[in-house]
């Protein structure tokens, strides 16, 4: 049988980045056989990738979905960790792999980023309320899908996506859901990640740490060396020929732990004072439209509160299930604020 042919979207990333290296680096007598694919941008990144044995194809971007159909339909698995929030590229993605499974008659597979916002509440602006912590063995698409019709969040539209243009396609889908994601990324281009980072750098800008309404609402988080590693397990096991609950069956949680909103800008705090950074570790209480100008992202206020201040918590059942075997701890949330403070502020 011919070498499996891998493909990865967002490989400059801080999540793709970091899945690209632990391949390139994997023991696994699978993956090390493989051939690894990564769509760039820039020809730049696409020769730093070649350097490192990597088939770089550069692109336009993630509108240009007639290309990524194309390039999707010469490989037998796609990664995507380009955007959990672009529904026309992983559509793109699912008839790729369609079109490479029509023309060689073996399963292909997607593996999907996206993120446990989908899940989150409202509890700033009272939309929604959620106590659950649900757990990735339930029947989440419906969930999804009842909370899509209620209000739509890009996010879960490509959630969806992914669940329906699957099934329809007949290509096997794997949704790895990820909460918070801390510590530094192994990837080529960006290490950092996403929300306790725009905290930070807000805190930097102000003078002052931050938090949402009170903060009281929680998120699980995961060190992105143990989200990674989720990546190469389903990877290794679908080059083996295990069969894996995948589609509407297929959502893997990732947590490790749990936090508070609050905490998040207390540690921010404490930190960025101890580090000089902050003049004191005091922590305001900001509204979220004040919120929403600060972070400076672009986003409405809405996606703002479902990726900043929502309740979202989650129990990696299935994952543990198939093999996942987390190693980091509390101590190293803890410390990855320091660490990031560090970084950030040498940007």
């Amino acid at each position: 049988m011919p070498a499996a042919k891998i493909l990865i979207t967002g490989a400059t990333g801080y999540i793709g980045g970091s899945v690209l290296t632990t391949l390139l680096q994997s023991t696994n007598p699978n993956i090390k056989g493989s051939q690894l694919s990564a769509l760039v941008r820039k020809k730049e990144q696409a020769d730093l990738l070649t350097t490192k044995g990597v088939h770089a194809i550069v692109f336009d971007g993630l509108d240009d979905t007639a290309f990524i159909r194309e390039v999707a339909s010469k490989h037998d698995i796609v990664i995507n960790t380009a955007s959990a929030f672009h529904s026309g590229a992983a559509e793109a993605l699912i008839l790729g792999l369609a079109d490479r499974k029509r023309d060689t008659g073996r399963e292909t597979h997607l593996i999907h980023t996206a993120g446990t916002s989908s899940l989150g509440d409202l509890p700033i602006s009272g939309g929604f309320t959620e106590t659950r912590v649900f757990s990735d063995k339930e029947d989440l698409y419906a969930y999804i899908r009842r909370r899509e019709d209620l209000e739509p969040y890009r996010q879960r539209t490509t959630d969806l996506v992914v669940f329906e243009k699957g099934e329809a396609a007949n290509v096997k889908t794997y949704m790895l859901m990820s909460p918070t994601i801390y510590g530094l990324g192994s990837g080529l281009f960006n290490q950092t990640s996403i929300q306790i980072d725009a905290f930070i750098r807000m805190a930097r800008r102000d003078g002052f740490a931050s938090v949402i309404g009170s903060g009281a609402a929680e998120w699980d988080h995961v060190h992105i060396s143990d989200l990674v590693e989720l990546y190469e397990l389903i990877l290794a096991r679908l080059l083996a020929g295990d069969v894996l609950p995948s589609n509407k069956q297929g959502v893997y949680f990732n947590e490790t732990g749990h936090h508070s909103w609050r905490e998040v800008s207390e540690r921010i705090a404490e930190e960025g004072h101890a580090l000089a950074h902050l003049k004191s570790n005091e922590v305001r209480e900001v509204s979220l439209d004040e919120a929403t100008d600060k972070l400076g992202m672009g986003l409405p206020p809405t996606v703002v509160e479902l990726g900043f201040a929502s309740r979202s918590r989650t129990r990696a059942d299935l994952s543990r299930e198939i093999g996942w075997q987390p190693k980091k701890t509390r101590l190293d949330f803890e410390a990855s604020f320091s660490e990031e403070w560090k970084i950030i502020a040498k940007e």
